[in-house]
């Protein structure tokens, strides 16, 4: 029977029709689209009683750690502690409406808060009538209507081209940076500069370290307390599950405690005084005082053109890699885009409320997930404890002592600082990714910081833009495999001294093999001779327009090589 063409022939498909579809089709694009900016909305149908009990556990932990943390992180932006407490309490409340991790905690982090204060200095000092906190304010909105752009763009993508060894660098160096600017606030030394570059704020601590005060009884001691804390909550291990949990707690709390008891004691050295023999962070002005439209000045943008962009990305990167972190943790996927823009709106919304720039934390994300939050609700419960802070408990913050802010400083960013068993992986698997973190690492000590981030990202992009134009072409050899062959088939290849020998082709056709890098040292004494006239190249890499040419010169190089 002879076979008979099957034509297809597709309509063309009229212009009017087309736009009748597409108008058709727009309220459920607007409905998809507005879904997906809310992504609360596809499950907060589903929420009931078992995940508000946990939600409620969870947010509340993690608000009796925001309130010192916060606190402290605005004393490095040069702000005052409030700022860190109204930047925290819009992070973590907004962020349930728009994110798509349960365990994301949005707030002011160190690393940023570092890059705000050198904006502060450096507009304080050449505009005298702008304010810290209208500069951290200024901050905070372009940041966040930068991300907010970002987002729209669906640019999420390009944090992918940051790789992990310039962000653990840069984290490396700043939190080098953060401690050695609070080692004046710990031993109370007055006079030191903290603007400076880490190794001049090394060298003037050591100098004015005769100055020492009693502040120094407060920040030891804490630190002792801090580490002591962490380290017993670390190795205990029980198998009664309630006994667990309050050690837990007890370890996550650390922070809230030492500040409670150190101000404590400053409450009873300095009552009935009128001058304080500690630094205090003194008056703290109740409930939400600063909120107010952003002043705009240009004078702000201008000097602080170099580090807004450097802020942006630490704020995404930071954010973008910790929720996808825990998302792989916790099985579950978060949209990079999506975070991007609920960080946004949290620092445009923030501004408003006199907050600086925030993202997602570490630390504080990780407190969350092991608490046990099952929806980003949670935060709504860590913002009410903020509030809580804010319009009961300002009067205590009076007597929180400076060296103590310190020591919860030191304690959170030491964390941030890359491993001895990161960095000898790290110098395993490539030198030139070894090489960008320790750029990163010495730029951000000794230069600043901007800088730091600016030279790893550089760096980065040189090392693939080389990787991507210049790819390896791998020469390949073979390793004879036979499952159920016996000692004497499995050496047939080799000679009396382990060394290849010529292919015996009357038998070859019917072996298996591997094949492998022929200069892998690994290999060297159990690779076979290829059939002649037969050459087996390995692109490591695509061909793109970049590497055309050089990946077909390498070709016939190694031909030429091979072949007479």
């Amino acid at each position: 029977m002879k076979e008979s063409a099957i034509v297809i022939d597709y309509q063309v498909v009229p212009t009017k029709e087309k736009i009748i579809n597409f108008f058709r089709k727009l309220p459920k694009f607007f409905r998809n689209y507005f879904a997906s900016i809310f992504p609360i909305l596809q499950w907060i149908h589903r929420y009931n009683l078992s995940w508000l009990i946990q939600d409620v556990i969870a947010g509340v932990t993690v608000g009796i750690v925001i309130v010192p943390q916060s606190m402290a992180y605005a004393k490095i932006a040069n702000l005052d502690p409030q700022y860190g407490l109204y930047t925290s309490f819009v992070g973590v409340t907004l962020y349930c409406f728009f994110g798509t991790s349960k365990d994301i905690s949005v707030g002011p982090i160190s690393t940023v808060s570092l890059l705000v204060s050198t904006v502060v200095n450096s507009v304080v000092k050449i505009h005298p009538s702008i304010t810290p906190s209208e500069v951290a304010v200024t901050l905070g909105l372009f940041a966040g209507i930068i991300s907010i752009i970002i987002s729209l763009l669906r640019l999420g993508m390009l944090v992918d081209f940051i790789p992990e060894p310039a962000i653990a660098g840069y984290m490396t160096g700043s939190a080098i940076t953060i401690v050695l600017s609070q080692w004046p606030k710990l031993f109370g030394i007055p006079n030191v500069s903290t603007h400076a570059a880490p190794y001049q704020i090394l060298g003037n601590i050591l100098k004015e370290l005769p100055q020492t005060k009693l502040d120094v009884a407060f920040g030891l001691s804490s630190l002792v307390f801090l580490y002591g804390v962490k380290f017993i909550c670390a190795r205990f291990t029980c198998r009664s599950p309630v006994l667990q949990k309050s050690v837990f707690l007890f370890g996550i709390m650390r922070n809230g405690l030492i500040v409670i008891v150190g101000t404590f004691i400053s409450f009873l050295i300095n009552r009935g005084k009128d001058v304080s023999s500690i630094s205090v962070i003194q008056s703290v002005p109740p409930g939400f005082d600063h909120m107010a439209v952003p002043k705009l000045h240009i004078d702000i943008l201008q000097d602080a053109g170099g580090v807004l962009p450097s802020i942006v990305i630490i704020l995404i990167l930071e954010h973008i890699t910790v929720a996808k972190s825990f998302g792989r943790i916790y099985d579950y996927q978060i949209d990079a885009d999506q975070e991007i823009l609920a960080i946004g709106i949290a620092n445009v919304v923030g501004s408003f409320f006199g907050g600086y720039p925030a993202t997602g934390a570490f630390s504080r994300t990780a407190i969350m997930a092991r608490s046990g939050s099952r929806t980003p609700i949670a935060g709504v419960f860590s913002g009410a404890v903020v509030v809580l802070a804010l319009y009961v408990l300002t009067p205590a913050f009076y007597y929180i002592p400076d060296a103590v802010l310190a020591a919860v400083v030191i304690h959170a960013v030491s964390d941030l600082v890359s491993g001895s068993k990161y960095l000898k992986e790290l110098w395993r698997a490539s030198t030139a990714e070894f090489i960008v973190w320790v750029s990163a690492v010495l730029v951000t000590i000794f230069v600043d910081v901007q800088r730091g981030i600016y030279a790893a990202v550089g760096l980065s992009m040189l090392i693939m833009l080389y990787r991507f134009a210049r790819p390896p072409i791998k020469s390949l050899a073979r390793i004879t495999l036979e499952k159920d062959a016996d000692e004497t088939t499995k050496q047939m290849f080799l000679d009396n001294s382990g060394n290849k020998t010529t292919t015996d082709m009357a038998i070859d056709k019917d072996k298996r093999y591997i094949y492998v890098d022929e200069v892998d040292p690994n290999f060297q004494n159990y690779i076979t001779e290829l059939p002649p006239g037969l050459i087996i190249l390995k692109l490591c890499d695509s061909i793109l327009y970049p590497n055309a040419e050089h990946i077909s010169e390498a070709i016939v190089h190694l031909a030429k090589q091979k072949t007479r």
